[in-house]
């Protein structure tokens, strides 16, 4: 009989692959405020961290300094709202799940695993996504960077959702993909799952984690060792 596991997902560049959708988002606002466009491989290195870090660290490597020259706070505001109202506008149109999520979601249904999800997008496009993509009645709560006071990396983001979900800390694990979601899971003391590839500049060597994969596919055999165990 299976023990009650529960799997709190990341969301960008963990459970779904949204770097050419954010990307379309980040150039559109370039374009129309002057500022340089970025690859894909560019965006990937800027997620994880909400709409204002992602836009401000890609100026910043341009200025030196976050934001570049921009002083202006209300310009600063009008740029993450266009890239918002934006990227909302077009949250779907590129982004696919990561290979052999759609069966490992079937798998945790199938073993009576709880998921919940647990990033930095806020919380309305977060499920507008899980919903778009089909995926969203996996899980059975969502939050978002709006959703607490606090986000990753505060542990109360990660293990809020944990309680909410009436999970047990001590039969839980986070799957994420940055430093950011690996600080989170340790601050937490929950074990950590790391995929390969990121959204993140760092390598897999230099963020903690308790077991490394590069997709979903055969992930079962490191999660059925703390099902049964």
């Amino acid at each position: 009989m299976t023990q009650n596991l529960t799997i709190i997902f990341d969301l960008d560049g963990t459970l779904i692959d949204t770097a050419p959708d954010l990307m379309g988002a980040h150039n559109h606002v370039m374009k129309k405020f002057g500022y340089e466009t970025k690859s894909t491989d560019d965006i990937r290195k800027l997620i994880g961290k909400g709409a204002k870090s992602l836009i401000g660290r890609s100026i910043w490597g341009q200025a030196k300094k976050e934001f570049g020259k921009i002083d202006d706070d209300g310009i600063k505001k009008e740029m993450i709202t266009e890239f918002l109202n934006y990227y909302g506008k077009n949250i779907a149109n590129e982004s696919k799940l990561i290979s052999g999520a759609m069966n490992f979601l079937k798998w945790c249904k199938e073993n009576k695993i709880s998921m919940g999800i647990c990033t930095n997008k806020p919380e309305n496009l977060a499920v507008d996504l899980l919903k778009k993509i089909n995926v969203y009645n996996y899980f059975e709560y969502v939050a978002g960077s709006d959703t607490f006071d606090y986000r990753k990396p505060d542990p109360r983001h990660l293990t809020n959702v944990i309680e909410i979900m009436q999970g047990d800390l001590n039969k839980s694990l986070m799957i994420g993909d940055s430093e950011t979601d690996s600080a989170t899971a340790k601050a937490a003391n929950i074990p950590f799952i790391l995929l390969e590839n990121g959204y993140t500049e760092k390598k897999p060597n230099e963020i903690p984690h308790d077991h490394l994969i590069k997709n979903f596919t055969d992930i079962e055999k490191i999660i059925s060792p703390y099902i049964y165990g």
